[in-house]
């Protein structure tokens, strides 16, 4: 009987030799594709997300299963997915999604895909904080970008463009790689992140099932974006449905004050960001806004609470910009 050293020897051989197998079928199947070096689970820089192929048979397209970028919120797999490539709306609601660790699916309904913990119950029902909800309201939802959003310039804000701009300055380290724009609202910068061309991919993410009906309706405008490799999914901040390690950019504007625990959220940040990635967000300083403090819950802090938060979280290099009560923050991942 072979003893146990050289068992675990075969074993890590065949693994290896499955593993590159694998890449080598992924590069002749797609030839134009840059497939980033996998070294454990992190994808090396700037990682660009792994477009899955078609299998022509008899003269027919069939989808082969194949690891997605997505990953199950529960216990952080990666996603088996069958259907055609891409991150656009259309190829990912003629996707399937599963967890083989957890045997549990995931839908894409029409025009987001649903990434929560929650996804596919029939009867539990789960309401989160009221400044949550407040963005689950197809009222606000609706309103947010037509005028909801453009009132922040009285607090310093300063005017949508110039924010993309700012944004787009701090992500030149991490151009070319995969972008998730959380907590992205109506898609408001999702939409120009995948229209300026800077990245391989955008991921536009949000818990509230109306505010990505709305980011639909205004890419389903436009030929250009409803092609690009622009994704629309449902989930929590706080637990975020991707791998370690496995994207390049993240973004969250004037989204920190909403989310029910920054701490947690950003600690999740950190965890999916590769080696160098980037974080960049927005929001309201402490001073601001005492009112939609008591009615609605808002969480607002000061310059070095912030800081200090990306800190003890794990995340380096910080930066920041300040214009009255507006605040946007750069960190990266060590």
């Amino acid at each position: 009987m072979a003893s146990s050293a050289t068992l675990l020897a075969s074993f890590r051989s065949h693994s290896r030799l499955r593993q590159a197998e694998q890449d080598l079928w992924r590069i002749s199947a797609n030839p134009g594709l840059l497939i980033p070096f996998r070294q454990g689970r992190r994808l090396h820089s700037p990682a660009r997300f792994r477009i899955k192929a078609a299998v022509a048979v008899v003269g027919k397209e069939e989808a082969s299963p194949e690891l997605d970028i997505f990953a199950c919120p529960i216990c952080y797999e990666p996603l088996i997915r069958k259907g055609p490539s891409g991150l656009n709306p259309s190829a990912i609601y003629r996707s399937s999604f599963k967890c083989e660790r957890c045997n549990k699916p995931f839908s894409s309904r029409n025009t987001y895909l649903d990434l929560t913990v929650t996804s596919g119950t029939r009867a539990y029902n789960e309401f989160m904080p009221s400044k949550t909800e407040l963005f689950r309201s197809p009222l606000v939802s609706f309103l947010y970008e037509r005028g909801w959003r453009q009132g922040f310039g009285q607090n310093g804000f300063p005017g949508l463009e110039d924010e993309f701009k700012m944004a787009q300055e701090y992500f030149k380290p991490v151009a070319g790689g995969l972008l998730l724009d959380v907590s992205c609202g109506s898609g408001l910068f999702s939409r120009k992140f995948a229209s300026s061309g800077t990245f391989s991919g955008v991921i536009a993410l949000d818990f509230s099932e109306n505010m990505l009906r709305q980011c639909y309706d205004f890419i389903a405008k436009d030929d250009a974006l409803l092609n690009a490799n622009l994704a629309l999914v449902r989930a929590d901040v706080s637990r975020l449905p991707f791998e370690s390690g496995s994207i390049d950019a993240i973004h969250a504007g004037a989204a920190l004050h909403c989310w029910p625990s920054p701490s947690n959220a950003v600690a999740e940040i950190n965890r999916v960001l590769r080696s160098g990635g980037v974080f960049v967000a927005t929001t309201f300083l402490s001073s601001v806004n005492s009112l939609g403090r008591f009615l609605v819950g808002f969480s607002y802090f000061s310059e070095e609470e912030i800081e200090d938060l990306c800190r003890t979280c794990g995340l380096v290099n910080y930066s920041c910009k300040v214009d009255r009560f507006f605040i946007m923050f750069s960190a990266q991942k060590r």
